[in-house]
Parts: structure tokens; sequence; C-alpha cells
């Protein structure tokens, strides 16, 4: 089975290897038929303690790490990180 993929910034990194990254995604009002913003906070497994808060990542679903932590970060969504990958 396919493991999700999501992008989204990093909120918090106070915690040793574990970073708090908030995804965003635009839903459609179902009277009003406006889009608005929703958005969830995951904890992300960070092994490195590589980014801070404001950076893009993209976390990927994973097994059970800890008690909330089910998420590992894959990458940074920037561009710098998908030249490096090339």
């Amino acid at each position: 089975m396919p493991r999700r993929v999501l992008k989204g910034t990093v909120v918090s990194d106070a915690n040793d290897k574990t970073i708090v990254v908030r995804v965003e995604r635009r839903v459609m009002h179902p009277i009003y038929k406006k889009y608005i913003t929703r958005s969830k906070k995951y904890a992300a497994h960070d092994e490195a303690n590589r980014f801070k808060v404001g950076d893009v990542v993209e976390i990927r679903e994973c097994r059970p790490i800890s008690k909330r932590k089910r998420w590992e970060v894959l990458a940074e969504g920037g561009a710098a990180e998908a030249g490096a990958r090339a």
C-alpha cells in the first residue's frame, strides 16, 4: 500500500528529533460555495534536526515511532533540495 506524502510548513522544532508541520488544504464550503483553508498539524520525525521553523517540507507516512509520531520528513519542498536529488 502506498504511503501518503504531504507538503507543509514547519511551525515548531522545539523537541529533539521531532518537528511539527502544518499542512493546509483548500475545501469548498457546502452552502456558500467559497473556498476556505483548513489546516492540520502533524508531528514528524527529523533524525538530524535539520529543519527550522518556516521551512517547507514534505512528510511521508511511516510506522509508529511514538504515541503521536506517524510521519517522517522526506525532504525539503524547496527547489534547492529538488536540484540536489536530480
